[in-house]
């Protein structure tokens, strides 16, 4: 990315962050990616109104999580700039990963072949309903990238873990993963708990987002003291036809 290329994407986050309350958890993750993530691996695709005015907006971002599926948010006014937006921003034929608020799920489907898709709901934790679960077993990692994660250990095996999926200023979204022999001990509770520990101790706000059909992860998040904000997003991988 040359000097030019970081000047255009700067204009354009400065153009779209009135569209955006970075502050508020439904806000979060779009406001990550369109913001705040790496601008090397970040496009930006407006849309303007009548008057020339911008008011939404579609980031493709290129996430360590899947190389050959780029991230894809937006914020748009309505089902029809949805579809504009699409069809600006992405290449026909290439794979997608879309994570949308549910209001925009119907606008998605009529462009775009979808694969497979899902609900999830989004909790924050109430810092005063969460109680600390002090767990030895639990180890204290570094990803390739750096970043902080927490798990436990059997055998030579991951049994459970927890780490970060983003983060920005405000927020980050925590993640959790649990080896179907390790399940039922509480480990999956444990290295949450740890992670959500080590986000307070830097004033960073706890999200975590899971499907509506896993009750399961539901579960942890409640017992640690997140509620649901009532946000859904449509998680989707699709294209363009």
């Amino acid at each position: 990315m040359d000097l030019q290329e970081l000047n255009e994407l700067n204009e354009k986050r400065r153009q779209i962050r009135p569209l955006l309350s970075p502050g508020d958890p439904a806000d979060a993750l779009a406001s990550y990616y369109a913001l705040w993530h790496d601008p090397r691996r970040t496009r930006l695709t407006l849309h303007r109104d009548a008057q020339g005015k911008v008011d939404g907006f579609l980031v493709v971002a290129q996430t360590g999580a899947d190389l050959f599926r780029p991230l894809v948010t937006l914020r748009a006014p309505g089902q029809e700039a949805v579809g504009t937006l699409l069809r600006d921003a992405l290449a026909a034929h290439r794979p997608y990963q879309i994570i949308v608020p549910v209001r925009f799920a119907s606008a998605v489907r009529d462009h775009m072949e979808v694969a497979k898709s899902a609900l999830t709901r989004l909790y924050l934790l109430e810092p005063s309903r969460f109680q600390p679960i002090i767990n030895v077993l639990v180890q204290r990692m570094a990803s390739a990238e750096g970043a902080a994660r927490f798990q436990i250990e059997s055998q030579g095996q991951v049994m459970a873990m927890a780490g970060i999926n983003w983060r920005s200023p405000a927020f980050a979204e925590i993640f959790v993963y649990v080896h179907p022999s390790g399940r039922g001990r509480g480990w999956g509770r444990s290295v949450v708990s740890a992670c959500t520990t080590a986000l307070l101790e830097e004033r960073i706000r706890p999200l975590y987002s899971v499907d509506e059909d896993n009750e399961t992860s539901q579960r942890i998040a409640e017992a640690l003291g997140y509620a649901d904000t009532g946000h859904r997003d449509l998680i989707a991988e699709g294209q363009l036809p």
